[in-house]
């Protein structure tokens, strides 16, 4: 079976591809815009035709979409988030329209949540920003080419290798510089939103559950943690992992327009659950153990205030 990974030096392509070279027979091919990549391309820029010839040369039998970008300008999040998944699916149907699609969609294009009320695919989607949205116009265009495919609609993830330009990855920067400290100061933006907390190695295998998956699947699937919680809670948490001794104090001007927009978020993951068998299977403490003992691996340079994303 080869199965193409676009996006696969991301954070979550990463554990994606790790998760899949580990089934049975699977050849596991690499996209991206580096030459050494098996299928060099870029989603943001690349004519269908272009990307369509580039697919025929493999004959993918499964393709991944875990490209995206998260931070940016408006037009750059509408190129690779939206007109990306539009180009690929157009290719696909030229040059390989049997290969089942599995792309990595966001919760996010939810939007706020109703305490005490995890959203269902069946949800109305309300994304508060352009990243939501411009996530959203990709699951329309994945869920209308009419392939063999189905979104991930994937919550917060969490986990080890988890990037400084989110949440617990940048908090993690921010307790390696402290140290042990009795004395330091950690200053975050506001961290009073609820979110749906996921390990990065649970999504990669929803990912592989879905590419091995017979049969047509759901359009959309949500992978969550399936819990709101509180984002002070997931900041102490790790902090008591780190042996962070030092204050943390909360300063609205770090907050984001985000956090203050959604304030609440939590996805229900029964139909994940029904079609793949899949459900999370790591604690969030679990995660964070993970995510620390990774970022001893990596700089620990210092980082700007946060808020929940």
């Amino acid at each position: 079976m080869h199965i193409l990974v676009l996006g696969a030096t991301g954070y979550l392509g990463g554990h994606v591809v790790e998760r899949l070279r580990a089934l049975p027979g699977a050849r596991v091919l690499l996209g991206g815009r580096s030459p050494a990549a098996d299928v060099t391309c870029d989603l943001a820029s690349d004519r269908p035709r272009e990307l369509a010839a580039a697919l025929a040369r493999v004959a993918p039998d499964a393709v991944v979409n875990c490209a995206g970008a998260t931070g940016g300008d408006a037009l750059t999040l509408a190129e690779v988030n939206a007109r990306g998944p539009a180009v690929l699916c157009a290719a696909l149907r030229e040059a390989a329209p049997r290969a089942r699609l599995v792309h990595l969609g966001s919760a996010a294009e939810y939007g706020p949540g109703a305490p005490g009320r995890p959203v269902a695919e069946s949800g109305a989607t309300r994304p508060a920003g352009p990243y939501g949205a411009t996530k959203l116009a990709g699951t329309v265009a994945v869920t209308a080419s009419g392939l063999d495919a189905v979104v991930l609609r994937v919550g917060n993830p969490v986990g080890p290798g988890a990037p400084s330009t989110g949440l617990p990855g940048r908090v993690a920067a921010l307790l390696a510089d402290a140290g042990r400290d009795p004395g330091a100061t950690l200053r975050l933006g506001d961290l009073s939103a609820y979110r749906d907390f996921v390990d990065a190695r649970d999504v990669a295998e929803a990912v592989a559950l879905a590419v091995t998956a017979p049969g047509p699947l759901p359009p959309v699937l949500n992978i969550g943690g399936g819990d709101a919680v509180p984002v002070r809670e997931l900041v102490r948490k790790l902090a008591d992992v780190a042996g962070f001794r030092g204050r943390i104090v909360e300063e609205d001007a770090g907050g984001s327009t985000r956090s203050a927009d959604v304030s609440w978020q939590c996805s229900d993951t029964t139909a994940a659950r029904d079609a793949l068998g899949w459900r999370p299977s790591r604690s969030l403490e679990a995660s964070l153990e993970a995510l620390w003992a990774a970022s001893g691996a990596r700089s620990r340079g210092s980082a700007g205030g946060v808020a929940a994303r």
